[in-house]
């Protein structure tokens, strides 16, 4: 069990770690707003609790009253090997708790993802996590921490897809894969294991979505909306799908590694 690590979110403070000199710029009734859409005094709640790691991932889902109904857990390897995971991404948050807690319970704890910079502001999620920041350019060292852990003896999460889903051609599904989580599996040796979440946000969120993408603005207003997404998932139930792993060597020159991404997208949404 590890260490607990009790911690109080400060808005504030997370502003101002993003926005500098900016954040004094921000109306006090704007941020005391934002801190009840996002219903911080619940997450505090939890916060203060202090898990971390997986324990943070797990004891997130009872505090929500989340349900999960796993399937296809035997086609999880127990060889002593690294994997690559890969999975759709519908919900944007809850998601990736519930991915981290389930394979960091079958792998002993040893798991990491690339998350939204923001989230390593939660003390608890920080240790399994590869900052990426998605309101600007990239962390410059993040090619090498990305390689450093693909290189680890830990199983690798990753949402291909980035953001997460919107609703596309009248469904809820993910935008086109990337392709990297192809390129680095084949240096590394990774065999790939694609999985399936069943869930949706709100109707409200993909509204959003859809309007920031008709407007082209650069800022993502709809990830502002995930903590509330977050808290309207308390007392659902949601599936996860584990498909059985693809090998590695499979993945061979036929296709691009773009091709290959999109046909593994196919599989895992075929669970």
């Amino acid at each position: 069990m590890s260490e607990r690590q009790p911690q109080i979110l400060d808005l504030e403070k997370v502003i101002e770690s993003k926005a500098g000199e900016k954040a004094k710029r921000i109306p006090k009734f704007v941020i005391n707003w934002f801190r009840n859409f996002m219903h911080l005094d619940y997450i505090n709640g939890y916060l203060k609790e202090g898990y971390v790691g997986v324990e943070f991932c797990e004891n997130c889902l009872k505090y929500l009253g989340v349900e999960i109904e796993v399937k296809g857990l035997e086609n999880l390897p127990k060889d002593g090997r690294t994997y690559t995971f890969v999975s759709n991404h519908p919900l944007g948050a809850i998601d990736g708790v519930t991915l981290g807690a389930v394979i960091g319970k079958e792998y002993d704890g040893k798991i990491k993802y690339l998350m939204n910079d923001l989230l390593m502001n939660l003390k608890g999620m920080a240790p399994l996590g590869i900052p990426v920041n998605k309101l600007g350019g990239q962390a410059r060292n993040l090619s090498k921490l990305v390689n450093e852990v693909y290189g680890s003896e830990n199983q690798m999460l990753i949402f291909p897809a980035g953001l997460c889903s919107r609703k596309i051609d009248g469904r809820i599904q993910d935008l086109p894969w990337g392709k990297s989580f192809v390129k680095k599996s084949r240096e590394t040796g990774r065999d790939i294991v694609p999985i399936h979440f069943e869930g949706e946000n709100s109707k409200r969120f993909y509204r959003v979505a859809t309007w920031c993408k008709r407007l082209r603005l650069k800022f993502n207003f709809a990830m502002m909306l995930l903590p509330d997404e977050m808290y309207r998932s308390a007392g659902r139930k949601y599936t996860i799908t584990f498909g059985k792993p693809i090998p590695v060597s499979s993945l061979d020159r036929s296709k691009s590694d773009h091709e290959w991404a999109q046909v593994i997208r196919s599989k895992a949404y075929e669970l």
